[in-house]
């Protein structure tokens, strides 16, 4: 875990908090990765990512590159590596992913010898190295250690939902049963609360932070400031499965009234007929898990697309909320103060909170976390799903480049991806800070993300 004094400025380092993040955050990607059957890793589930092989090679060259090529400027171990696994894709299409594609990866074992040798120069660097210097670009306040375990805590996320797609015969279930997670899977079969709203008054909501609130924080985090938010009606609770099986039973993925026309377009291009996540077998929906199929769980959020959570809206007469809204909903209250986290203060506990932080691989039924819920009484606005906004990704006021990892959100802000706020089941809790941004392309349905309505 990342050292005790995160949630404000450090005065000084703690290496040894440091360096047992980095190896416990390792050991976890291990973890993951043993979850694959051997002869699965030059697969790509996702025809927008590389295979699997990639990320076994991007995450140590990532942070050896980060800490100790370019913060400490010290030389390479392998430059065919350090630049083969130096970044991923995001393209827009299939299309232009396969102009991307690398016709023959390195070996595995080739690959896991250099992750050894990339983790124990990392280590000693955290260890020995001076890895904190004001006013260093890479190195002031620690940040490159920061960036690059962040980094992989967010890939562990995208592992996930990656191996999600695999095949179930080429998964290690046992090796994922015996892994890091915590607790069980909730029971499918749960009834859902029953739908409700919340009706908030208008008033500020504050998004983003300044950089000496936190110890690190994303580029697109900084600066902080304050939006007026009129009042609006928001869910009580993530539109459910069951809920969104009604808007399928009423021919909304027939309907082109509904969508957008880049969302009808990609819907009809792609034959795209339910959620993703959603499978029909002998006249019955299941739910696709990581490792098997259940009967669709009508209680759990439904994971959707940013289109396709668009058209429900539209359907229902509703819209997404902004961010600016989501920040309300999560972190106001009705005195006027804000809060750290939708609960209060204290930090982020997966035990009483919400599901993040790996403890179940899939969602569990909504408002299952009563002492996660926002003094609103707005439940799962961390967990069990990240949640869509209508606002487009962008800069916030003040915004520069993270030297330690400049096209980081500077790529993408190109008005194709959306915010997205909350957390998933595959979210670290270091992750679980109110001035983090998550976001995705409109059209990509592969990410834990669901959401909820906001009165038209």
């Amino acid at each position: 875990m990342p050292p005790a004094e995160s949630a404000a400025a450090p005065s000084a380092v703690d290496r040894r908090a440091l360096a047992d993040w980095f190896q416990c955050t390792r050991a976890r990607s291990q973890q993951i990765f043993n979850f694959v059957s051997p002869d699965a890793f030059l697969s790509r589930p996702i025809p927008l990512r590389h295979p699997i092989v990639f990320y076994e090679g991007h995450l140590p060259v990532f942070s050896f590159n980060t800490i100790v090529r370019r913060a400490l400027g010290q030389p390479g171990i392998n430059a065919e590596f350090e630049q083969l696994f130096a970044r991923g894709i995001d393209p827009e299409d299939e299309a232009a992913a396969a102009k991307r594609g690398i016709a023959t990866w390195p070996a595995r074992q080739a690959i896991a010898d250099y992750a050894a040798a990339a983790d124990r120069a990392v280590s000693h660097a955290i260890a020995t190295a001076d890895i904190e210097l004001d006013g260093h670009p890479l190195l002031n306040r620690a940040q490159a250690v920061y960036a690059a375990i962040e980094h992989e805590v967010m890939h562990q996320e995208t592992l996930l939902y990656i191996l999600h797609r695999l095949p179930f015969e080429q998964k290690r279930h046992r090796a994922a049963r015996l892994g890091f997670v915590r607790g069980a899977r909730a029971d499918a079969g749960s009834a859902a609360p029953r739908p409700g709203t919340v009706s908030i008054p208008a008033g500020r909501a504050t998004l983003g932070a300044e950089r000496d609130e936190v110890a690190f924080g994303w580029d697109n985090e900084f600066g902080s400031f304050q939006a007026h938010v009129p009042a609006f009606d928001i869910n009580v609770y993530d539109v459910t499965n069951g809920e969104y099986h009604e808007f399928i039973d009423a021919g909304g993925y027939d309907t082109p009234e509904w969508w957008t026309p880049e969302g009808w377009q990609w819907r009809v291009e792609h034959e795209v007929r339910h959620p993703l996540f959603w499978e029909r077998h002998d006249g019955r929906w299941f739910w696709r898990g990581l490792f098997d199929l259940v009967p669709l769980p009508s209680a759990w959020p439904v994971y959707v697309s940013h289109v396709e959570a668009s058209a429900y809206a539209r359907w229902k007469g509703k819209r997404l909320p902004t961010e600016a809204e989501f920040h309300r909903a999560a972190f106001g209250t009705p005195s006027g103060e804000e809060r750290p986290f939708p609960w209060g203060a204290e930090p982020p506990d997966a035990a009483v909170h919400g599901n993040f932080d790996f403890a179940n691989w899939d969602p569990v039924p909504v408002g299952s976390y009563p002492q996660g819920a926002s003094a609103w009484g707005v439940h799962d606005l961390v967990g069990n799903g990240w949640e869509w906004t209508s606002s487009v990704f962008g800069p916030f006021p003040g915004f520069a480049p993270l030297p330690s990892y400049p096209e980081y959100s500077a790529d993408f802000f190109d008005n194709q991806h959306y915010v997205m706020k909350g957390a998933s089941p595959g979210t670290a809790r270091e992750l679980v800070r109110r001035s983090f941004r998550n976001w995705f392309r409109a059209q990509y349905p592969y990410v834990y993300a669901t959401f909820r309505l906001v009165g038209a």
